[in-house]
């Protein structure tokens, strides 16, 4: 019988790419010939084989300059409009115009200084999760260091001895609920074997919306929307990658819910939490993880097997949108509504948002005999050209139907439809191609 280590080496390809990988997000003296350089804008070059930078889907980068030797970032804190989906919008607390706040990528080794200027009309702080910093950099009021007062600065600096996935967020319970967190990735300095091709974050979050109001309330324990990235599906941007390649997926939680993540189609395992990455032996085969509160998960996979799948929250309430009826943003009731109603309610939505509503899947003839009907009868709203972006380029039609809440899809395609997208994506396209139904390719 083959040893657990041969079957994680037959798995993951554990055998090659041994080398120490160059050092990632090196400043323009540091470069190799063989290092990916990340600019001040916060974005690398990739190249197959090579340690990549970590893409988190509707969240920007975080720019940084060099000053001396320290590598420094700017942060501030902010009042944010963001849209949960088309015709949804909330007004949220975050940074630099994002929520969740842009990414900092950064190298184990390096000495950063992040300023942070507060925008708020409250005081606030930084905290960052899980990282072993000096107390005074902590970001806890009044035991570490003073509230940074509205118009106030505070430079916290350090350096970064670990490597994994970690973040920041304001270290105030309401304000974390607005939505004051983003990442903090620290690139090891020897990569992590086997080497991934592809390298996405992910933040959880849940937000109390309440009818008349875009405001989140952060007091309320019941919520209604949930999202990856500050997005709720199917407004998600999918997470699209190489067949053949490995991949992986770092997921950070804060928020009042924990959450198992399901991947469609695939095994992974679960190779690093919020205090970095996990010796070999502590990985196990998975298909669901669960992200509690405060908690970050690696995981990581081969994708062998071609096609679109979901990626989502497996508590039944977190795969679903609170939807509204237009007319002062009343909630939709739908366990009274036929066929008719439903379809004329949902068409309202559609023409709010600029797309046509397609037919439900079938109901029964009697259905409204039958004791509990409707259940998800009259929850399906397709708005494909709504949300349109190159990541959903070939998705069949009426693909969004089915994608709400805490849900976005991982697409496993062939290199030449991986270029295509990619090149879509460079251009900036924002429409989508005219492609008859039957010339959709398939992942």
């Amino acid at each position: 019988m083959k040893s657990r280590r041969d079957f994680l080496r037959n798995t993951f390809g554990l055998g090659a790419g041994l080398a120490a990988a160059p050092r990632l997000f090196a400043t323009p003296t540091q470069a190799s010939g063989e290092s990916m350089d990340m600019d001040h804008t916060g974005h690398a070059s990739q190249g197959r084989g090579r340690m990549v930078s970590v893409e988190t889907p509707d969240v920007p980068q975080l720019p940084w300059r060099m000053a001396g030797e320290t590598k420094e970032f700017h942060l501030i804190a902010e009042p944010v409009k963001r849209r949960l989906m088309p015709g949804r919008d909330m007004e949220v607390w975050g940074y630099n115009g994002s929520c969740p706040g842009p990414t900092i990528q950064a190298n184990q080794g390096d000495r950063v200084r992040v300023v942070f200027d507060n925008h708020l009309p409250e005081s606030s702080t930084i905290h960052w999760h899980g990282l072993e910093v000096p107390v005074g950099m902590d970001g806890v009021p009044y035991i570490s260091q003073k509230p940074v007062a509205p118009g106030g600065r505070f430079v916290y600096e350090f350096t970064l001895h670990q490597a994994g996935t970690f973040f920041y967020h304001a270290h105030g319970a309401m304000q974390e609920m607005m939505g004051m967190i983003g990442f903090f990735v620290i690139h090891p300095q020897k990569t992590w074997t086997p080497r991934v091709d592809h390298d996405f974050g992910i933040v959880l979050q849940e937000w109390a919306i309440l009818p008349n109001s875009n405001v989140p309330n952060t007091a309320n324990m019941e919520f209604n929307w949930l999202t990856f990235n500050g997005k709720a599906g199917p407004d998600t941007t999918p997470l699209v990658v190489r067949h053949g390649s490995r991949v992986r997926i770092r997921l950070v939680n804060l928020g009042m819910d924990h959450h198992p993540i399901h991947l469609h189609g695939n095994t992974f395992f679960v190779t690093g939490t919020e205090a970095g990455r996990q010796p070999e032996g502590r990985w196990g085969p998975e298909n669901t993880v669960l992200v509690g509160v405060a908690q970050a998960r690696d995981v990581e996979f081969e994708a062998k097997y071609s096609g679109d799948w979901m990626l989502h929250c497996h508590l039944p309430h977190h795969m679903m949108n609170s939807m509204s009826d237009l007319i002062g943003d009343r909630m939709m009731t739908t366990m009274r509504l036929d066929d008719k109603q439903a379809l004329m309610q949902m068409q309202t939505y559609a023409d709010h948002i600029g797309v046509a509503h397609i037919h439900h899947a079938p109901i029964a003839p009697d259905a409204t005999t039958v004791p509990g009907f409707p259940q998800d009868a009259f929850m399906e709203m397709g708005m494909d050209k709504a949300v349109y972006r190159p990541e959903n380029y070939g998705l069949p039609p009426n693909w969004s139907a089915n994608v709400m809440g805490m849900m976005a899809l991982v697409r496993v395609v062939p290199d030449e439809l991986y270029e295509k997208i990619m090149t879509m994506k460079a251009r900036g396209e924002s429409q989508p191609p005219q492609q008859p139904d039957h010339e959709h390719p398939k992942g």
